[in-house]
């Protein structure tokens, strides 16, 4: 068989699912939401035209997910050992690491090139900047190295909602400052909590995280932490003007059940409460944000 035609081979079982399954759907859309959330609330967005904002949208979905390929093709080899990343494509061997490559490249010069050249280069920027820290600063540097790789790292996942500001504005002001602290803040507890369930993973791969090098109760007691240190946080929007109490009402709820998961956690000697925090993390986020849509309304 010529080089051609094992090259073809290859992309051929290299189906659109798993191109698809690169782009870690469920990630992006998370980064999606909240950059959607900075554009609506944002100023000037009711006079920007629908289709610069789905231009917007597209770019940050194609930038979250040539972030989430890069991750997959520098992780493939602990992807293999971790039960719960092991059917991944790279793992499984339906796609080759050059592929997954090329796409992940590919995706994210697109995607700041179109925020570019439709909306703003600042925008652009900041969806580089993003890119970059997730795929060198967490994935390459931190991940691998430190039990505060989620921490540091986080702050790659909290960009979406100044880009979506960026976006529509040309400026970043201190609200989408603020936006980004809430997932910023909020990313340590929510990856912690599933790292004491998948503890066993993490360890078989050699991943420092807090669980495996600190042990489960300081981990517990540094998501109650950050639990307790977004309450104010979240309320922050309403004590300074950006939201009204209609949304101040909202995030306590929010925040005290989140406190009341961390609790639970730490006092639960089985993984069941770490996988409701985890769960209920996912919901925290969407809720909070959408109720500053709401209230912006």
């Amino acid at each position: 068989m010529s080089d051609i035609d094992c090259i073809n081979k290859e992309f051929k079982e290299s189906g659109v699912r798993d191109f698809f399954a690169l782009l870690k759907p469920r990630v992006m859309s998370l980064v999606v939401f909240s950059g959607f959330a900075g554009m609506w609330v944002a100023p000037g967005f009711s006079a920007t035209h629908p289709f610069l904002i789905a231009v917007a949208v597209l770019a940050l979905a194609i930038g979250a997910g040539a972030a989430g390929a890069a991750n997959m093709w520098y992780e493939r080899d602990i992807d293999a050992i971790m039960k719960r990343t092991s059917a991944r494509p790279l793992p499984q061997g339906r796609m080759v690491a050059s592929e997954a490559l090329g796409f992940a490249v590919t995706l994210s010069i697109l995607s700041v090139l179109t925020m570019g050249v439709a909306l703003n280069w600042l925008a652009a920027g900041l969806l580089a900047v993003a890119n970059l820290f997730y795929v060198f600063v967490y994935t390459i540097w931190l991940k691998r190295r430190t039990p505060q790789n989620i921490v540091i790292g986080g702050a790659a996942g909290a960009f979406p909602p100044m880009i979506g500001w960026a976006a529509v504005t040309g400026d970043v002001t201190l609200f989408p400052v603020i936006m980004f602290a809430l997932i910023f803040f909020w990313t340590p507890p929510h990856f912690w909590a599933l790292s004491l369930f998948a503890n066993a993973d993490y360890k078989r791969a050699n991943i420092p995280m807090l669980p495996v090098v600190a042990g489960e109760r300081t981990t517990k007691i540094q998501m109650l932490a950050y639990t307790l240190f977004l309450l104010p946080l979240a309320l922050s929007p309403t004590f300074l003007g950006y939201a009204g109490w209609g949304y101040g009402a909202a995030a306590l709820a929010l925040n005290l059940f989140f406190v009341y998961t961390a609790i639970r956690v730490y006092l639960d000697k089985t993984y069941k409460s770490a996988k409701l925090m985890f769960g209920y993390s996912i919901f925290y986020l969407f809720a909070l944000f959408l109720a500053l849509m709401i209230d912006k309304v």
